[in-house]
């Protein structure tokens, strides 16, 4: 479980600084100023869907489409509600002018704001993916499938037919 949080925590920080030193390096943009705080929530929301794609279950995994796009949904309100929380009750100064990122508080600068947020979410995102053993539950120790708690009490579980065994029976029959 620990090893979970701390690989999400990896991968929402390497989304985060990746979005922002696109912002801060390549754009110069900064969440300070009067456009700041649409950007800062614009990009917290981009900031999450990315971070709800990968982290977890990745869109790219089987049967992760559905769950990687309600964690990119989420994590896009999530992320901007973290902002919030940044931008109004966290009072960090900080000065990264020596990384060319700006200076003034935690929640103004991309540079520090998404990837604390970014690892924040992925954490949680990761954690909430407990894996099960694939197919370990559903088959005995020969390998082959068994009907688990068809019979109580009993001390070997019957071995189930494969489908396309009980299709060619239907299929026999008529």
């Amino acid at each position: 479980m620990i090893k979970r949080v701390l690989v999400g925590l990896l991968i929402g920080l390497v989304v985060g600084a990746g979005v922002a030193a696109v912002l801060t390096q390549a754009l110069g943009i900064t969440f300070a100023g009067a456009g700041g705080a649409l950007f800062a929530y614009l990009f917290a929301g981009l900031t999450g869907i990315l971070t709800g794609l990968v982290a977890g279950k990745p869109i790219w995994s089987q049967n992760g489409k559905i769950e990687a796009g309600l964690k990119a949904f989420f994590g896009a309100l999530l992320s901007m509600g973290l902002m919030l929380v940044l931008r109004k009750w966290v009072n960090i100064n900080l000065d990264l002018s020596a990384i060319q990122a700006g200076v003034g508080p935690a929640g103004d600068l991309p540079i520090a704001s998404l990837p604390v947020i970014a690892a924040l979410l992925g954490g949680a995102f990761e954690l909430d993916n407990t894996p099960e053993p694939e197919g370990e539950a559903a088959k005995g120790k020969d390998g082959a499938k068994v009907r688990v708690g068809a019979t109580a009490g009993a001390k070997t579980a019957e071995p189930l037919e494969d489908e396309e065994e009980v299709e060619g029976k239907k299929k026999g029959r008529k």
